[in-house]
């Protein structure tokens, strides 16, 4: 009887496994991934979007303490600066883009419109005032009622304080001809206490003016409205809300200016009553305290006159703090409308931006009666094509200045100029000094380093003196959060190093120390980089730094020894630890914290956590560690209640919840449990000894239903080391260009990613020694079908294959994606993306040379494809995009034109004005298909498509794509 019931058994399993189907193109929309994940500062709420590739995201709230969940369809939580649709960009102050209001009583969304509207409006080439626009979401935690307001575009709660939302609309549409007239009555909204503007925006506007702002309490439902505002932002304590108000052209009695909101007393201050352009409003940590940007120039002025504004309690309206007529303005220079501004932690000084005055437009040149050219000096700090890449930019470009608000006498300290351009605040704005550092005089070698050395700078914030205090740095330098010292790495010497501000005192913290604070594994022509800083202990009294496994605490002064406070656990143990910073203010660590640290295992590929009192001498506590891949955790604010994903290869990842440091943890997603349908894949990790004695790794990809007594096609996908990725999960999706790793693993073919180490000079030959041995190594296996081994790789991957089929014939096909073929061509072109030279990637990083085409030519022309194309025999296709930013695409036309002169089987796929990684979603799903369709063809026999035998000719593009299957052959 048990041997029928265990035949039983066995038979049932081997038939759900044969009713699981392969994955197919049609499942790409609707897979999931976990989106943004929050915790309400108690601890209450969480929130987690689970988005589609193609489609409608859902939004989720879960209880901590019980079952109660809401659920909000197409619901997405507000991003950066709080603006939560992309609404205005000010800094903010104190507004948050926390989708919970600060006492985690409501939280706020936004609801996009259906996906399928949103696509019949493009189709019908709607107007973006026509598009369906988001709507607000506002979720009652306590009744779980949740209400909806249609067309906002942004919205903010305060950083701190009660339940207060504010919003503004989108621009009311134009449903009528007519333009309304002034003093047009709109419906007032309820409990409306202070309705400052009467009438309803005129149709057509100018684009520029301001639309509705609600500011509303949540809590007693009173909300009050304001016309044609452009700018709001909260106090951080959130009891008073700063907006700009554009005023209507066709609104005579509509007011303009800038006004003050008491969100407790509802007293609404008038602090500029002007017609303006009004923006970068911030409060000071104490709410106290208000600087901003204004212009009030006539609206046809090309160059904006720009001042900063100032207010405090004390004074009835803003005070223009500096203007361009100040006596300590630098001459031809003015306050920069596109600056940043801060006060200092202790609101002290305003810290803000000056520019260059620029110059008008000359109105009088006739455009086609003039030139247009680029004209390349050879004594340019930058070549012209990463000037013009960086032209925006450096127009906006502002110089960091200090005006002290206190001073008897204040004047304006310029603390950069274009000498000396990059400058950083020093605790926090409070320290007597910035931070500034200048790569000027040596930027012409960044175009063969790839980077450039920087000379770092103490400038006095009072007097706008300059004290250098490190020369030629090639590396970073960073503050300590009090201000006491600098801290660099020096790579040249691969040493850290402080300098200690009070006495000038530099102190070299490793050196002598037989443990390595750089890259173990570095294999390129350059100077190792660090492993990084884990942050400073207060008052900075110490700095924990990290080698490649623990992290070590070293005195500033140098007067104490090393410490390393994780014992040598992690190298013991081949554990890499790295502290997680759940805080999301953190500044530094203090005696009494106890780290959590993410834990990942070098041999098995293994992640976890950690925790490790910092105080004590102990190893680190495990807290969990299993053949999962762990996301960074997320804390509230104010409880011990711990958010964190959790996926594997075989897991589509969820989102976890624990209330006792992770002992246990509540599952509160379940994302594709459609997976469960289809015929998907283990991944385990390969080990082999190469030719020459090293040691690799990699992993192989298997199908659920393998069978060991039967022959499997192999894939061969590589860049350069991959295992670490044993356990993160691959989504079935149209990739921008790498292998779809699932797609074929469901489909029947093994995948292999070998890991490859590189020796300078010779990186053709170090992807045969590492990728050949590993292939050759599983071909010893008897499911691996020797015959029918195929490779894949994009940019650096794809000149791996491009090298691979000059040197052997071991492959059946291969796929090659932005390839450098010619490394004699591709030396002196340019990155268009960055507008920077390729020479610096042969002679510091990933090409790996070492030397200059002149001084090495024969080690550019022995890892250059091209002058071997001769010895191909395996079919190829080459994907070459002519807006490739990254790769030339000639590289790929020199590769396809040389092989098809040839003779040799080669398709080269260039999709139009696409980068050098796909980005258009229809491209990414055209290449999945010719990907299959290309290897099923030489991997499994299958019929060749159209595109394949006989092309698509240009007479037909648009009209016809190829898939078709044909009995003929290539």
């Amino acid at each position: 009887m048990q041997k029928k019931l265990t035949f039983f058994l066995l038979l049932t399993a081997s038939v759900a496994f044969a009713q699981k189907k392969p994955l197919d193109h049609t499942v790409y929309d609707s897979w999931e991934s976990i989106g943004t994940k929050q915790v309400s500062n108690d601890g209450l709420w969480v929130a987690h979007g689970v988005s589609v590739q193609e489609g409608d995201a859902n939004l989720y709230f879960q209880n901590s303490l019980n079952a109660q969940k809401i659920k909000i369809s197409r619901g997405v939580a507000p991003s950066g600066g709080g603006a939560g649709f992309g609404g205005p960009s000010g800094f903010g102050g104190g507004s948050s883009s926390s989708l919970f209001s600060p006492d985690s009583k409501f939280a706020a969304f936004s609801i996009k419109p259906l996906f399928k509207d949103t696509r019949l409006a493009k189709i019908k080439k709607k107007k973006p005032d026509e598009m369906t626009k988001d709507t607000l979401g506002i979720a009652n935690l306590t009744t779980l009622a949740v209400t909806k307001i249609p067309r906002v575009k942004s919205f903010k709660f305060p950083e701190n304080g009660s339940s207060i939302l504010a919003y503004n609309l989108e621009k009311a549409p134009d449903t009528s001809k007519k333009s309304a007239t002034p003093g047009g009555g709109g419906a007032r909204p309820k409990n409306d206490t202070d309705y400052l503007f009467a009438d309803d925006e005129p149709a057509g506007a100018a684009a520029k003016e301001g639309t509705d702002l609600i500011i509303k309490n949540l809590t007693t439902g009173i909300e009050r409205t304001y016309k044609y505002v452009t700018e709001y932002t909260f106090s951080k304590d959130g009891k008073q809300l700063v907006f700009a108000c554009s005023g209507s052209k066709k609104d005579k009695d509509a007011k303009q200016g800038v006004f003050l909101l008491n969100n407790e007393t509802g007293v609404l201050k008038t602090l500029v009553k002007v017609k303006g352009n009004f923006k970068n409003f911030v409060f000071d940590e104490e709410s106290e305290r208000l600087a901003f940007l204004g212009e009030t120039s006539p609206e046809k002025q090309e160059i904006k006159d720009y001042n900063l504004y100032y207010n405090s309690i004390t004074l009835d309206t803003a005070q223009i703090l500096v203007d361009n007529d100040m006596a300590s303005m630098p001459v031809k220079y003015a306050v920069s409308g596109d600056g940043r501004v801060n006060f200092s932690k202790d609101g002290n000084k305003i810290f803000f931006g000056i520019a260059p005055i620029k110059k008008a437009k000359d109105t009088t040149l006739v455009d086609f009666e003039n030139a247009k050219l680029d004209i390349w000096g050879y004594k340019d700090d930058y070549l012209q094509p990463m000037q013009l890449k960086n032209a925006d930019r450096e127009s906006k470009r502002s110089y960091l200045t200090a005006i002290d608000i206190y001073s008897t006498d204040p004047k304006i300290v310029p603390l950069t100029d274009a000498k000396l351009p990059e400058a950083s605040l020093v605790n926090e704005g409070n320290a007597a000094f910035v931070l500034a550092s200048t790569d000027y005089g040596n930027r012409i070698p960044s175009q063969w380093t790839g980077g450039s050395v920087r000379d770092y700078y103490l400038v006095d914030v009072k007097t706008g003196a300059r004290k250098k205090i490190i020369e030629s740095l090639d590396g970073n330098a960073s503050a300590s959060p009090d201000g006491n010292y600098v801290i660099y790495y020096d790579k040249i010497k691969m040493l850290w190093k402080t300098y200690q501000v009070a006495t000038g005192k530099t102190t070299v913290l490793n050196e002598g120390m037989q443990v390595k604070f750089y890259d173990e594994e570095n294999d390129v022509p350059d100077e190792p980089s660090s492993y990084g800083i884990a942050g400073w202990m207060e008052e900075d009294k110490a700095i924990l730094l990290y080698d490649r496994y623990d992290i070590w605490q070293f005195s500033p002064d140098g007067k104490t020894a090393p410490k390393n406070i994780t014992a040598g656990f992690g190298r013991a143990n081949n554990l890499t630890f790295r502290a997680q910073r759940l805080d999301p203010d953190f500044r530094f660590f203090t005696k009494k914290d106890v780290l959590w640290l993410d834990a990942f295992n070098n041999t098995n590929k293994q992640n976890g956590f950690y925790r490790k009192a910092i105080n004590d001498s102990k190893a680190p506590e495990l807290v969990i560690m299993a053949p999962y891949k762990y996301s960074n955790l997320v804390k509230a604010k104010n409880a011990d209640v711990i958010v964190f994903d959790k996926g594997s290869y075989t897991a589509s990842p969820d989102v976890y919840l624990s209330k006792d440091n992770l002992k246990t943890a509540l599952k509160l997603s379940s994302t594709n449990p459609q997976q469960a349908n289809y015929n998907w894949g283990t991944a385990e990790l390969v080990k082999w000894t190469t030719p020459k004695g090293y040691k690799s790794e990699g992993i192989l990809y298997k199908p659920e239903n393998f069978d060991p007594s039967k022959k499997y096609p192999m894939i061969v996908y590589f860049y350069e080391k991959l295992s670490e990725g044993l356990y993160a999960y691959n989504a079935p999706s149209p990739t921008p260009s790498r292998l779809n790793i699932p797609f074929f693993v469901s489909n029947g073919y093994l995948v292999f990613a070998p890991d490859i180490s590189y020796e300078t000079g010779h990186p053709g030959k170090s992807a045969e020694e590492f990728i050949n041995s590993g292939v050759e190594s599983l071909k010893q296996n008897a499911w691996v079908d020797g015959t029918k081994i195929g490779i894949q790789g994009q940019s650096w991957g794809g000149y791996q294959v491009a090298h691979l089929i000059t040197a052997t014939n071991i492959y059946a096909a291969a796929w090659a994606g932005a390839p450098v073929v010619n490394m004699t061509s591709a030396y002196g072109g340019i990155r268009w993306e960055s507008g920077m030279n390729r020479q610096f990637q042969y002679e510091k990083t990933q090409s790996r040379i070492g030397a200059t085409l002149w001084e090495k030519p024969e080690l550019y022309i022995e890892n250059s494809p091209l002058f071997n194309l001769p010895k191909v025999k395996t079919p190829v296709v080459i994907m070459s995009n002519d807006a490739d930013g990254a790769v030339p695409w000639y590289q790929g036309i020199e590769m396809f034109t040389g092989l098809k002169r040839l003779g040799k089987p080669v398709w080269l796929l260039n999709y139009n004005n696409e980068a050098h990684n796909l980005v258009q979603r229809q491209n990414r799903k055209d290449i999945q298909i010719r990907e299959q369709q290309f290897f099923d063809y030489y991997l499994k026999g299958a019929k060749a498509p159209v595109w394949m035998v006989s092309g698509v000719p240009a007479t037909e593009k648009g009209r016809t794509w190829g898939f078709e299957l044909t009995d003929e052959k290539p």
